[in-house]
């Protein structure tokens, strides 16, 4: 058998995880195409294990390795999407990145200490409300 055949298929499969992490939205999609990018490297594991007539199968034993790596992020995965889907009400990577942005309105500047300022007022009253917030998700 040539080697070119499985590789070709890998590649290929690679190249479709790839582009289905790059433009999918979706986290469970995003999962979905990181396992296929992983059976491409399964793929390219067994096909050179029997290119080069391994004795020890060093190939199939790491295969088997990734194959368990793999079933464990993806139930790790799937518990980190439903636990944000539970409290964001939506699994879209978008929108889950606002998570990870500073507000401006969490950190107070040194020029609002002043009491009277209307401005000041609004500004502490919605890093009361950031916080409840992030208090209520945790």
């Amino acid at each position: 058998m040539h080697l070119a055949y499985p590789a070709v298929l890998a590649v290929l499969l690679f190249c479709t995880g790839l582009y289905g992490v790059l433009a999918r939205r979706n986290a469970i999609l995003v999962l979905m195409s990181v396992e296929l990018m992983l059976n491409a490297v399964n793929l390219n594991l067994v096909a050179f294990d029997v290119w080069l007539r391994d004795t020890l199968h060093a190939g199939q034993a790491l295969t088997l390795f990734t194959i368990a790596v793999a079933a464990a992020e993806i139930g790790i995965g799937l518990a980190v999407v439903l636990a944000v889907y539970r409290n964001r009400g939506t699994s879209d990577i978008d929108r889950l990145r606002d998570t990870a942005e500073t507000d401006a309105a969490e950190t107070l500047p040194d020029d609002a200490a002043h009491p009277g300022d209307p401005d000041t007022e609004d500004r502490t009253t919605a890093a009361a409300g950031k916080a409840k917030k992030a208090e209520a998700t945790a």
